[in-house]
């Protein structure tokens, strides 16, 4: 599925893996000591190589853990994508507004950091949903919304991808880029809509 955003765009794929991914950029669902761990974090560090976890190392030296909602960058070492850029999610606990502020900040700085170095994709798997419990039908909306809002301010940013694991978490992505589109009810996300020849072609 594809999403269009004031010119620029969104992507939804899956099942598919994100070490594979070839945009400027792939996120990494990290923890907070960037030392790697389970999941997508792993995944990564194992395919990218011992180079990435060395930048992780010098990051960690200099500014300590890396709080949740925050994002910093690192090579990309073996991977396709010439960069890694490592963001903490919230621990799911009860849905409050605090944890999806948290999740909305994966996102935007993600974003942030991408434009302040000139990249113009990246690709994101589902942030929080796996060891942190985040139940992917409450974390799309708002993965995809403030994705979003994101690019509409981005300078150099204009494509992002959701490569995603499974089918359950696609056919979740999918939903809630749907009725997005059918509210487009905030005034951030001017012009949120989904391409209709993508909906075709997944037809």
């Amino acid at each position: 599925m594809r999403i269009l955003v004031g010119g620029k765009h969104i992507e939804i794929h899956g099942p598919a893996d994100i070490t594979k991914e070839s945009t400027d950029a792939i996120v990494n669902a990290a923890n907070s000591s960037l030392l790697g761990g389970g999941g997508v974090d792993g995944a990564i560090h194992r395919a990218g190589g011992p180079a990435i976890l060395e930048e992780c190392r010098a990051i960690v030296s200099k500014i300590g853990r890396l709080a949740a909602g925050n994002a910093v960058i690192t090579t990309g070492g073996n991977l396709a994508a010439k960069h890694v850029i490592h963001t903490v999610g919230p621990v799911f606990r009860d849905g409050n507004h605090r944890e999806n502020e948290i999740l909305a900040s994966c996102h935007y700085e993600s974003i942030r950091v991408a434009d302040e170095h000139g990249l113009t994709s990246l690709s994101f798997p589902a942030i929080s949903t796996g060891a942190y419990g985040y139940p992917v039908y409450e974390a799309a909306p708002v993965a995809l919304a403030s994705t979003a809002e994101a690019l509409t301010n981005a300078k150099h940013v204009t494509h992002c991808r959701f490569i995603l694991f499974d089918v359950a978490t696609v056919r979740a992505f999918e939903r809630a880029a749907q009725k997005l589109s059918s509210t487009n009810s905030s005034p951030l996300i001017p012009s949120f809509q989904i391409d209709p020849d993508s909906e075709k072609a997944s037809s």
